[in-house]
Order: C-alpha cells, then sequence, then structure tokens
C-alpha cells in the first residue's frame, strides 16, 4: 500500500512537473489582442446625482504583442472623452500600443478625470511567462 501511494506522490509531481514546464516554456497565443472595458449606460447620470462611480480602473495594465489594445465601449447616453477623442453614445474606440512604457489619458470616464495604461513588454520564455499565464488566470476567475 506504501508503494503505491509513493508511485501515485511520484506520478503526481512528475504531472505538475511537466505542466509548470509547458506553461513556462511553451509560446504564449491569445484569441484576441484587445482588452476591452465598457463604459456603463446610466454613468453619466449617477455621476451627476452625486454617486462616486468607479467603472474603470485608475490604471489598466496591457501586455506588448499579446493584449496591447485598449478597446473602449461608451454604452453611456452622453460622450465621453478619453485622451484627444470623444467617444460618441454606442460607439467604441480602439487604441493599440507598440511601445512597451507608463501612458497618462484624461478620461472623463473617471471620477479624477485621469487614466494611466501601463504596457508591459512581452514576457519572456521562463518565469516571466509563467507568471504572465498565472496573472491572467487570477483576471480570468475574478
Amino acid at each position: 500500500m506504501k508503494r503505491g501511494l509513493k508511485l501515485l506522490a511520484a506520478g503526481l509531481g512528475l504531472l505538475i512537473t511537466a505542466a509548470l514546464a509547458w506553461a513556462a516554456l511553451a509560446p504564449i497565443e491569445v484569441d484576441s489582442r484587445d482588452e476591452l472595458f465598457e463604459i456603463p449606460a446610466g454613468t453619466y447620470a449617477r455621476r451627476m446625482a452625486g454617486d462616486r462611480v468607479e467603472i474603470l480602473p485608475d490604471t489598466i495594465r496591457l501586455t506588448l504583442g499579446l493584449r496591447d489594445t485598449l478597446l473602449l465601449k461608451n454604452l453611456d447616453a452622453v460622450p465621453q472623452q478619453f485622451g484627444p477623442v470623444l467617444i460618441m453614445p454606442g460607439q467604441s474606440f480602439r487604441l493599440p500600443f507598440e511601445v512597451a512604457s507608463t501612458y497618462s489619458f484624461a478620461c472623463t470616464a473617471h471620477a479624477s478625470g485621469q487614466m494611466s495604461v501601463i504596457v508591459d513588454p512581452r514576457p519572456a520564455p521562463g518565469w516571466p511567462a509563467l507568471s504572465w499565464r498565472l496573472q491572467q488566470l487570477k483576471k480570468t476567475s475574478l
């Protein structure tokens, strides 16, 4: 019985090691490079009523070559300003990034009027790729 448990434990350990090695070394592929954020209907009305509406994060993180396009959809009844662009009701705005850096934008969808976009470099194989995959799992499970 003990020998069978030891073999099972060894097999599970080998399986976990193989899965981690794959996650660290396999090429990262994504279905879409867009990172979608929506401005919900009623945002402006709620803000005018005194509600402190937090609909978008203060900082958005993107990854060059993987999730490097910010896609904003305005579902509200009023236009929203993002940087130099006015996004009309029902419209979308797609902003691709080609350089890893930190960007600051004026944004009327934020109570503060500002939003930062941090574009990280594409993760290298090994620990950086494994860490990126784990972060994506965490984001999708929230």
